[in-house]
């Protein structure tokens, strides 16, 4: 079912390209973008070459710095937020006190500080933010939440999950705004929000304490000297070095990301295509977790962002049985791709199978049937879209319990709390209590 009951007037904030995903599913559904906020003009302009083409108006312009004057003039039902992750507050805080309802890409924030002002914001006002884990929308993730939550193993005890990206999707971080800690929170933050997240929601459990080790293997100056992947160009546009390196990525070769960021760099000079073995990284690319929550259950988390292969591993320990889930996104890649695979807006090239099997004490391992979504991220994005936005005219909603899969502004913390735990344990080598850290019980 969706929530959708009437079509909306959508601003769109940071119009990189995730935003697309959004300024498409609007338009397609009914919706009307009237507003785009962005530092770049030139990308702004992307995003209305994308709507005149689907038929629609163009929207309202408007820099970052007039981003309030936009909630005042424009009359938004909806703000979607998909800027730079460290900048998320700046605008959901002004929306949420305007009583907007405001849908924020994960992580909903990166830091403390950031996350109170959050927090503050929504119960001054009754509002609410939410967090689009699309993760939660894939079926089979739901399929798992089902089966624990309707006992199928028992009460859970412990739970290892293992994530891996491969060296196109995992290296993109490394490209981009994403390798400085203090505008993305680190991978932790940014990316393993979406599997912390997971986790909460599987066993209806809420993380306490954290203890990690984490740090810079693989890409970065120092690591790629020791490889021997090392090459000494700044960024791969006009750099011949790139031409061979298959860790580069030739922004001309895709039409989006030319549009969005070749031919918009001379707006604000950012790169979208640096070199991943340069010096001046900050974020790291192996983690290892081990995190406890309220209902005593413990986890052992790993992330490794130099893969040959693509997915990830997840086994649950219950005291009637073991739940375990293996899924092949990718189970190789090649250096040359496809348009919209780097970051799995698309279906991955050599895509493996999905495997869920839960083994009852005594007995043998039952395999368990599920739906495998199209599209994004497992069927996730599609799903997801259609509970925010209502279905594609003339077609039905995808059948999910779309209202338990919503996550608000208190899932959102409690998955980007792992990840700050867990920066705090890889800088400090202890221990982390979070509701020490956020200074609040949530």
């Amino acid at each position: 079912m969706s929530t959708k009951t009437a079509p909306a007037r959508v601003g769109i904030v940071g119009t990189g390209h995730r935003a697309r995903l959004y300024t498409s599913a609007v338009t397609a559904r009914g919706s009307h973008i009237v507003a785009l906020c962005d530092t770049n003009p030139a990308r702004r302009e992307v995003h209305n070459r994308m709507l005149e083409e689907a038929g629609r108006p163009r929207a309202a312009e408007y820099d970052a710095a007039d981003f309030e004057r936009m909630l005042d003039e424009m009359a938004l039902d909806v703000l979607v937020v998909t800027t730079v992750d460290a900048t998320h507050d700046a605008y959901i805080v002004p929306a949420v006190r305007k009583g907007i309802r405001v849908l924020t890409e994960k992580p909903m924030t990166t830091d403390v500080v950031k996350c109170r002002r959050i927090l503050d914001a929504v119960a001054e006002t009754g509002g609410h933010v939410q967090v689009l884990f699309n993760y939660r929308y894939n079926p089979v993730h739901w399929k798992v939440e089902e089966l624990i939550a309707g006992g199928a193993i028992g009460n859970v005890k412990s739970v290892h999950f293992e994530w891996l990206l491969d060296t196109v999707h995992g290296a993109d971080y490394f490209r981009r705004w994403h390798r400085y800690k203090d505008r993305s929170g680190g991978l932790m933050v940014h990316k393993s929000s979406h599997h912390f997240d997971l986790v909460n929601f599987w066993i209806n459990a809420k993380p306490k304490s954290v203890f990690g080790m984490g740090r810079l293997a693989f890409y970065g100056s120092a690591a790629g000297q020791e490889s021997g992947w090392a090459r000494s160009y700044k960024r791969a546009r006009g750099a011949p070095e790139a031409a061979t390196d298959p860790f580069a990525i030739d922004l001309e070769a895709e039409p989006a990301l030319k549009a969005l960021y070749a031919d918009a760099e001379a707006c604000d000079g950012y790169h979208r295509d640096m070199n991943v073995f340069a010096p001046g990284i900050t974020i790291e690319d192996d983690m290892g977790l081990l995190v406890r929550y309220d209902t005593g259950a413990t986890m052992t988390y790993r992330l490794t962002a130099y893969s040959p292969w693509e997915g990830y591993r997840v086994m649950v320990n219950g005291d009637q049985g073991r739940l375990e889930l293996e899924v092949v996104e990718s189970s190789h890649r090649d250096p040359v791709t496809r348009e919209g695979v780097t970051h799995g807006e698309k279906e991955l090239p050599h895509a493996g199978g999905v495997s869920l099997t839960v083994q009852k004490l005594w007995r043998p391992r039952e395999e368990v049937k599920v739906t495998i979504g199209e599209g994004g991220h497992g069927g996730g994005d599609e799903a997801m879209l259609d509970h925010l936005f209502g279905p594609h005219p003339g077609s039905a909603a995808v059948d999910t319990p779309a209202d338990r899969l919503s996550a608000n502004e208190v899932d959102g913390a409690l998955a980007m709390a792992v990840g700050l735990a867990a920066n705090e344990s890889f800088r400090t080598g202890k221990l982390v209590e979070i509701d020490e850290l956020l200074g609040i019980v949530l």
